[in-house]
């Protein structure tokens, strides 16, 4: 057991670690944000349902993990409206026809 008289250390001189400012141009890529909006694109194109899905999945991720509001919201909106527009070209749209036998 060591003696608290013979710490070195002084707790009055002790600061909280305030982290740097980052300039929003500098922060890492939304990964999560740009795979939503890959996957809504090819929903909406291709018609896949489980592209739609995972579109508006990984967009309500971007979405609570954004750190700059003005651009990530941009982003977010375009990958959600693209998943949305895609679960209803899907579920509501026009089927594929089949052909008549008579």
């Amino acid at each position: 057991m060591s003696s608290q008289t013979n710490d070195p250390r002084q707790p009055s001189a002790a600061k909280p670690f305030k982290p740097p400012p980052v300039a929003p141009q500098d922060l890492p890529i939304d990964y999560s944000g740009f795979i939503a909006v890959i996957f809504g694109v090819f929903g909406a194109m291709f018609r896949y349902k489980v592209c739609s899905w995972l579109a508006i999945i990984f967009s309500a991720q971007s979405l609570a993990n954004m750190r700059n509001m003005e651009n990530d919201l941009k982003q977010i909106s375009m990958a959600m409206m693209f998943g949305i527009m895609g679960l209803m070209t899907n579920y509501l749209g026009v089927g594929p026809r089949g052909s008549k036998k008579t």
